[in-house]
């Protein structure tokens, strides 16, 4: 069954009125605010090569999985996030980014292991979210895809209650960071050769 969210995301990315969009004003169009959704608002941006955006949003993501670890139920937008502004065409493609995922998770997704879907007190749902905003932050070209994949399989499976969400979500965050620190050991080693090199001569 298709969430009446994504109607609601869709209609909202019609109506957007400004051409620079806050991301409260994002948020709003999402109703009334949770964990899983404000963690797909603001992974969902990271996906997409808005330069600058990733480092705002990751340190929001950040403060939401400190949120999320100390067991509070409710939080809200950090209002550095919330007055970040994003183009009025890629505002519309963020909305309708989410919608294509809520319309996705909304034909598979289910109430099943409820208990890993879980963002409650010192969680490793809460760690791992915090991890994967890290690495969303750290300037790396194109990596912050496989984190922002993985944080919003978490919101989705936070949102439906889908513990197979959040596994999936755990499984590429560890991909994640194993890509990660991969490149962060290549980029060591050429760095060191060039060093090497570059006093060598």
């Amino acid at each position: 069954m298709t969430p009446p969210i994504v109607q609601r995301l869709r209609d909202a990315a019609k109506t957007l009125p400004d051409e620079r969009v806050p991301m409260h004003a994002l948020a709003q169009a999402h109703g009334p605010e949770a964990h899983g959704t404000l963690l797909l608002l603001m992974a969902a941006p990271c996906l997409l090569p808005v330069p600058g955006v990733g480092t705002v949003l990751g340190l929001g993501m950040a403060a939401l999985a400190v949120a999320m670890w100390r067991g509070h139920s409710a939080t809200c937008l950090p209002r550095r996030v919330a007055e970040l502004e994003l183009s009025l065409q890629w505002a519309q493609r963020v909305l309708g980014l989410l919608a294509s995922a809520y319309a996705m998770a909304g034909r598979h997704a289910r109430a099943r292991w409820s208990h890993l879907a879980s963002a409650g007190r010192r969680s490793w749902t809460a760690a791992a979210v915090l991890l994967m905003a890290v690495i969303v932050v750290l300037p790396i070209p194109f990596g912050n895809v496989l984190p922002a994949l993985a944080l919003m399989l978490i919101g989705l499976g936070l949102v439906f209650r889908d513990g197979v969400a959040v596994v999936l979500g755990l499984v590429f965050a560890g991909l994640a960071l194993f890509v990660t620190a991969g490149l962060m050991l290549m980029a060591w080693v050429w760095g060191s050769e060039w060093i090497k090199l570059w006093f060598s001569m």
